[in-house]
């Protein structure tokens, strides 16, 4: 079993930053990737940022250029770096972790969500 906590959600002005991170533990024998998605009310789950094995990464295009994901190979953590935060960013962020068990099985893995708030 594969456990993703993540931490660094707020209440931030519009403009200002946040930095979101992810750690992930458990069975692990190799992670592929690691992804941040969000959610806002309403509205359904989008993929917001990811990141590959080979340090590739992808980008919604309403966050590119703002938006920064950055992964810990040793420590098995994911970052989301956010600024020139906008109201329309306000959502629950999720992590996402897809790999191999130390079994060999492969896991497909959600934190349980943390809060961004972006309001004046």
């Amino acid at each position: 079993q594969v456990r993703l906590v993540e931490s660094g959600g707020g209440l931030v002005q519009p403009g200002g930053s946040l930095r979101l991170h992810c750690a992930a533990s458990g069975n692990i024998f190799r992670i592929e990737a690691m992804a941040w998605y969000r959610q806002a009310p309403g509205k359904q789950r989008e993929l917001v940022a990811t990141i590959t094995s080979t340090d590739y990464t992808n980008y919604a295009d309403s966050v590119k250029g703002r938006f920064t994901i950055s992964r810990d190979y040793a420590k098995n953590t994911v970052s989301l770096q956010m600024n020139s935060l906008k109201p329309e960013d306000t959502a629950v962020y999720y992590c996402n972790a897809g790999g191999m068990a130390t079994d060999g099985t492969g896991f497909g893995s959600w934190g349980q969500g943390t809060q961004v708030t972006v309001s004046s």
